[in-house]
């Protein structure tokens, strides 16, 4: 047989297998029973349906990560007790890989599938089961068939005790809280599930009514909370021009410490310290991560890299855009809170001079591009060790800053006309809504230049590519402000370490920096400083105050049960505390930049 008839009977097998799949999955109903007798001891137990198969083979799939958490989870870690039967009778059910399980089929038309979910891990991004409430993130908690990722499925949730309610944004079924609808997979993925006795209050905006979900108690203010949330969404709809919601649902755990959020196609999931409310920079910190998870139901659940959608559930997800898709949404939280006008410019400034000041604090600036921290925050931004800082940035931070840079740029280019907004929603347009898909790189670096009305092959070359230093005071400049180092001058010595102190009183080094006399004369992680110049170490810090770069010290450590006396010189302690000032006498090209940008 000729090899151009087995290229054509290749292709006409795999499209027969493919179209017998596909006929499979459309025929394929699907639900799933959760309920929680034993939530005081973490679990959730799951009872899957699906009936109308036509396959020989079933084989079920637990997602190995979650969007918008760039890191391979592994939840089928969780699982216990799988089984599956048949007509009345259990059936094989072995797992063939990490987080697959294989069912023969061949002659059953319906299979129910049993199994258990330990969850115990508390953050906004894994589930937590106890005998308060249950919070399910449902990429750790439901299974799936392969090849039907596109099949609609019913969950009935059976709730422990005395619970009393549901929350999210999956919408009910016959009106039944405890009954949801999800019309595929990739949205019943992103669609985490709150489960108990939680404070419910609502509000609506632009047309879309907005629940909050408050869990674990605290002294918010429902009242001004829906009025200062009313107006932040108000102020991310107008960069969008469009909320594409019928309802939203912010699910918040309030504890007694607690932060991070979440965001979903239609929800956040949001973490937040009970009693933070109160105070004027805790609030202010609170609005800012709503403002940030809120402002993802464009950039990142819509408006997104081209390779972040149709997920790979079991695998890793590559992009070099996240500097857009997170930093541009860490620096929009900050300036949608001032445009809110609920804060005054001093404190937008107090959070950007806390970005700039974090990135030039980091050694890892030298090393690693933003480009490159998108791309390998599935190996390195979520599994940071000691030596991270001197390694690594994060393109939330240099994300944030860039968003500002290229605001700036646009503003004070065309004139007050556009600004990155314009950028923001004409992509948003043109990608999600016209071209029903995600962006390349390339195509976000046009839409700057359309909007900035210059090319920035020279921007993208030392700011995404490169690690030329950011020039803060030419974008600054632009609107007529400065940076200015509040540690200048000054000539204090560093011995270049953290360190934390154990319940023993031993002071442990943690991290050593770059360039550092630590870092040079060998000073090492783990290593205990039990003295310097012979005076116990309590405080090391305090110890080489008052000495001056050049000074030689002696530093004794104990590592690996020897004690070790190492010749340090110090070095000038090169932290910078960045602070932004007005320029004296700012011209009206300035001053009209920043009232544009700053909504003055």
């Amino acid at each position: 047989m000729k090899l151009t008839n087995l290229r054509t009977l290749f292709f006409l097998t795999i499209l027969i297998m493919s179209t017998t799949i596909s006929k499979a999955a459309n025929n394929a109903q699907i639900s799933y029973n959760v309920s929680f007798p034993e939530a005081q001891a973490h679990y959730a137990d799951i009872e899957m349906h699906i009936t109308g198969l036509q396959q020989n083979t079933l084989e079920l799939k637990m997602p190995v990560w979650t969007p918008g958490s760039y890191l391979i989870r592994e939840f089928a870690k969780n699982i216990e007790s799988f089984s599956a039967e048949a007509n009345g009778k259990a059936i094989a059910s072995p797992k063939i890989n990490k987080n697959t399980w294989q069912i023969v089929t061949k002659g059953v038309s319906a299979v129910t599938v049993k199994y258990r979910v330990y969850a115990f891990e508390l953050s906004v991004r894994t589930s937590f089961v106890d005998a308060s409430h249950a919070f399910l993130s449902t990429t750790g908690i439901f299974v799936y068939p392969a090849n039907m990722l596109h099949s609609p499925a019913i969950i009935h949730i059976a709730p422990y005790k005395n619970w009393d309610k549901v929350s999210t944004s999956l919408e009910m079924v016959n009106n039944d809280p405890f009954t949801r609808h999800s019309p595929n997979f990739d949205i019943l993925f992103d669609s985490p599930i709150e489960v108990g006795n939680q404070d419910v209050f609502s509000f609506d905006a632009s047309g879309v009514h907005y629940e909050i979900c408050m869990y674990g108690g605290g002294n918010y203010d429902k009242e001004k909370l829906k009025a200062d949330l009313h107006k932040i969404v108000e102020q991310e709809v107008a960069v969008f021009g469009e909320n594409p919601n019928k309802h939203y649902v912010f699910i918040v755990h309030n504890r007694q410490r607690n932060g991070g959020g979440l965001e979903h196609l239609s929800s956040t999931v949001l973490g937040a310290s009970r009693d933070s409310y109160a105070n004027d920079k805790g609030y202010q910190g609170f609005l800012s991560l709503v403002a940030h998870e809120h402002f993802h139901l464009w950039n990142v659940k819509r408006l997104r890299p081209i390779v972040l959608g149709p997920f790979d559930y079991d695998n890793e997800n590559y992009t070099t855009n996240l500097w857009i898709a997170e930093g541009f949404t860490e620096y929009y939280q900050g300036i949608i809170v001032r445009r809110t006008q609920l804060f005054p410019v001093e404190n937008y400034f107090e959070a950007i001079e806390s970005e700039f000041n974090t990135l030039e604090n980091l050694p890892g600036r030298e090393v690693q591009t933003v480009a490159e921290s998108s791309f390998d925050a599935w190996i390195k931004a979520y599994r940071p060790n000691e030596n991270s800082n001197n390694t690594t940035i994060s393109y939330y931070n240099k994300g944030a800053i860039i968003g500002m840079m290229l605001d700036l740029e646009i503003i004070n280019n065309s004139k007050g006309k556009y600004k990155l907004d314009d950028a923001m929603k004409y992509m948003y347009n043109q990608y999600y809504k016209t071209l029903k898909r995600g962006y390349t790189d390339a195509e976000f670096k046009a839409a700057f230049e359309k909007f900035a009305g210059k090319k920035l092959d020279d921007f993208y070359a030392k700011y995404i590519n490169g690690l030329t230093p950011v020039d803060y005071n030419k974008y600054l400049g632009y609107a007529g402000y400065k940076i200015v180092d509040e540690l200048a001058g000054k000539n204090d010595a560093a011995l270049g370490v953290a360190t934390t102190t154990t319940a023993g009183k031993k002071v442990i080094v943690t991290a050593v920096q770059r360039g550092t006399a630590a870092y040079i004369d060998g000073i090492n992680v783990n290593d205990e400083l039990t003295a310097i110049d012979g005076t116990p170490v309590t405080d090391a810090a305090a110890i080489i105050s008052g000495k001056k770069p050049g000074d030689k010290i002696t530093v004794t450590v104990t590592r690996d049960g020897q004690a070790i006396d190492l010749p340090v010189t110090l070095l000038k302690n090169t932290r910078v505390k960045y602070n932004i000032v007005s320029v004296d006498n700012p011209t009206e090209q300035q001053l009209a930049v920043r009232k544009k940008w700053l909504s003055l």
